[in-house]
């Protein structure tokens, strides 16, 4: 075979014959990312080879990238997808092979033949949900379905492409980091808070593929993406044209707050109430062909001039304007369904005598060292509480409300109806009130510890995050304004910019006594150093401003140092750790021998502890240099782990609660699974267990608030 040429991406060295053991013919379509080719194997199985590009082969990061695409794309089963048969992530032009499904994708299909009609509409929703499904049991989310990644084939639609394929003219980049993905196709939070992006952003993503299906337009057009951003972020979804049976559930999908969303689970219900009965043939196709490759990259070249490269240093809810009234309506039926079943605050074993009794224990802890026997507060309704310790009390949340238990038995003391919407995060005690949440947008106020009242109420100026540091509330602007508040009275202290800071999203840590911080990171362009500022939340003067080498983000303090991970791109992906000392100016690096994938991070001491996508728990001694063990726990995924020293404690997505030795890295113990009625809501993000006066406490998706001593897990 003559070698060829990518039609696609400009000069580079022709081709190569084979991949592996794949010979090479016909190019199928070229992106960003490489060259998918149809193959054959040596038998004469046909499949799809994708070569990746010269340019980025010789690049480490991309790879790590590549290598995530593999193993998600593995992960997932091929009912609904298009199988890895094969891949070398190693090579020297990496590539992978999947089974070669004929079939256009779906903007080839909108594209040459026009908008779908109402029934071939719904069974491609009906498809995708479960492909969604599928994707997300196995801890996946994708992160950019849209119409190029959805192949119509005979049996349903397929989809592909899981690692986001394009790493430069589909990325937007901002001062606060990177926003992978394709603009009409994106949900808020992928603007908001790419950090936090979960399940429930695929389903967003099909609301949008969905008007593209059945109009040939998206909800949100516009010729910048600039402004398709902001109205992703702010405005109302053009839903005209969309069949009336499907426009309620696309507009449900649309939903602006992630959990207002229906699951895919929940959309498969609607869609079978919309028709009693699914016709088995869903699409008849035209096979996929060389002929369809100008269409293809018409269409990837239309997405390329939405998406570009870099955006300006605001993000795209920035600018001068009025902002829209917040969309409550939907949200806060939610809230008021879960008011009505008394969330958390009505737990079952402790509303039936009007919260004085404790919660129920289970038989076998009533022995437990020490007196405490463990328990747990259940609820019907479903959602992990995030829960922290404080005032003597262990304070949880869900949207819409705050509960404060006994932490010897998990009654309820008392349970207040928050206003607004809570985006993540615990209550905290800051000032000697209670803090409802740190990410909560909306009305200020702070609660008294003992009752529950409110001790005080402030509506302050717009803000589009906030954080607790101290006996500080720090709001930031969208125009990068901070204003620092005073916990304990709701007063205004301070208005400022922070130098080199153009909108700082703040972090913050519990083990600093004394004179604790807020940090705030800006990376460089190209990732290769960040700007790490340490600001006094009391004043908002800086601390002390850091120019430090890799993508890093600060994930604890201890000891006057300040300890970060560095990654390098946008899934969090753990390359090393830091410790920086701000007084003399050490900086000690601790590089994995392997990347921790998606990590999220804990310290104790001088040892972090690094969770990782696909169930991967490392811990790295800083002050020896090494990493000190790596334990594969089995689990999808895990929250951010924490440590007593003696133990490492992680949250699971099905609720259970692992307790690991930290000197040997070996499990001890776990809880038993508590999915509920909702298990087929995954969970954005999981609740970091609580450690207090020697015992763990942690949430569950059934809504159970549970603890249990952390002395031996083996009893568990």
């Amino acid at each position: 075979m003559a070698s060829q040429r990518n039609a696609g991406a400009g000069a580079e060295a022709e081709l190569p014959e084979y991949s592996g053991h794949y010979r090479l013919e016909t190019c199928l379509g070229s992106g960003g990312m490489g060259v998918v080719h149809l193959a054959r194997s040596t038998s004469g199985m046909r499949v799809a080879v994708k070569v990746v590009h010269a340019r980025y082969a010789v690049d480490p990061e991309f790879r790590g990238r590549f290598r995530q695409e593999v193993a998600a794309a593995r992960r997932v089963s091929g009912a609904f997808t298009a199988p890895v048969v094969d891949a070398d992530p190693e090579s020297g032009r990496p590539w992978m092979a999947t089974l070669y499904i004929p079939g256009p994708t779906l903007s080839e299909q909108v594209k040459r033949n026009g908008p779908m009609d109402p029934d071939q509409s719904r069974r491609l929703m009906a498809g995708l949900a479960e492909a969604l499904r599928d994707i997300h049991r196995v801890g996946v989310v994708h992160r950019d379905l849209k119409p190029s990644n959805v192949l119509l084939a005979e049996d349903g639609p397929k989809v592909i492409d899981f690692g986001i394929s394009r790493p430069k003219d589909s990325e937007l980049r901002t001062e606060t980091g990177k926003l992978i993905g394709t603009p009409p196709f994106m949900a808020p939070e992928q603007f908001r808070r790419p950090r936090e992006v979960g399940p429930a952003a695929d389903v967003f993503a099909l609301g949008s593929l969905m008007v593209h299906a059945t109009t040939g337009r998206g909800p949100f057009d516009s010729d910048s993406p600039y402004l398709v951003a902001y109205q992703v972020v702010h405005d109302e979804p053009d839903l005209t044209g969309v069949p009336e049976s499907l426009a309620p559930l696309v507009l449900r999908c649309l939903a602006k707050e992630p959990d207002a969303r229906p699951t895919p689970d929940e959309l498969m219900r609607e869609l079978r109430s919309v028709a009693a009965a699914y016709d088995t043939q869903v699409f008849a196709p035209a096979p996929r062909t060389p002929e369809t490759q100008e269409a293809q990259e018409a269409q990837e070249a239309r997405e390329a001039r939405e998406t570009p490269e870099e955006t300006a240093p605001e993000s795209p809810q920035d600018g001068p304007r009025e902002r829209p009234a917040r969309r409550l309506g939907g949200r806060a039926a939610l809230v008021a369904g879960a008011l009505c079943l008394a969330v958390l605050g009505g737990l079952t074993a402790v509303q039936v005598s009007g919260g004085t009794e404790p919660a129920r224990r289970t038989a076998a802890a009533q022995s437990a060292p020490g007196g405490f026997g463990a328990w747990e507060a259940a609820s019907e309704h479903g959602g992990m509480p995030q829960c922290s310790y404080g005032a003597r009390r262990l304070l949880c949340a869900l949207p819409g409300l705050v509960s404060a238990l006994d932490p010897a038995d998990g009654r309820t003391l008392w349970r207040h109806e928050v206003a607004g919407t809570t985006r993540s995060g615990p209550p905290v005690v800051s000032g000697g009130l209670v803090q409802p949440s740190p990410d909560l947008i909306g009305a200020l106020e702070a609660l008294d510890p003992a009752t529950g009242e409110p001790v005080w109420q402030e509506d302050p100026p717009e803000y589009d995050g906030m954080r607790t540091v101290g006996d500080m509330l720090l709001l930031t602007r969208s125009d990068g304004t901070v204003t620092g508040v005073d916990s304990a009275s709701g007063e205004t202290m301070w208005s400022r910019r922070i130098p080199g800071q153009a909108v700082p999203y703040f972090s913050a840590f519990a083990g600093e006594a004394g004179k604790p911080s807020a940090y705030a990171t800006s990376p460089s362009a190209d990732g290769s150093g960040t700007r790490v500022t340490a600001v006094d939340p009391a004043t908002g003067d800086v601390r002390w401003d850091a120019e430090l080498e890799g993508s890093l983000t600060p994930v604890g303090a201890a000891d006057g140092a300040v300890y970060l991970v560095a990654g390098g791109d946008v899934y969090g992906d753990a390359k090393a750790v830091l410790r920086y000392a701000p007084g003399t100016g050490d900086t000690r690096r601790v590089t994995l021998p392997v990347p921790v994938a998606q990590a999220e991070a804990g310290v104790h001491g001088d040892t972090v502890y690094l969770m990782g996508a696909g169930g991967s728990l490392v811990a790295v001694d800083v002050a020896a240099g090494k990493q000190r063990w790596r334990l594969e726990t089995g689990v999808s995924r895990g929250s951010v782990p924490v440590s007593d020293g003696r133990h490492v404690y992680v949250t699971a997505p099905d609720g259970r609660l692992l307790g690991v030795d930290a000197r040997e890295g070996k499990l001890l113990g776990q809880t038993r699974p508590r999915l509920g009625a909702a298990s087929d809501r995954v969970p954005a993000s999981l609740p970091t267990p609580v450690l207090a006066g020697g015992h763990v406490y942690a949430g569950a998706p059934d809504g159970t608030v549970f603890g249990v001593a952390g002395g031996d897990p083996a009893d568990w």
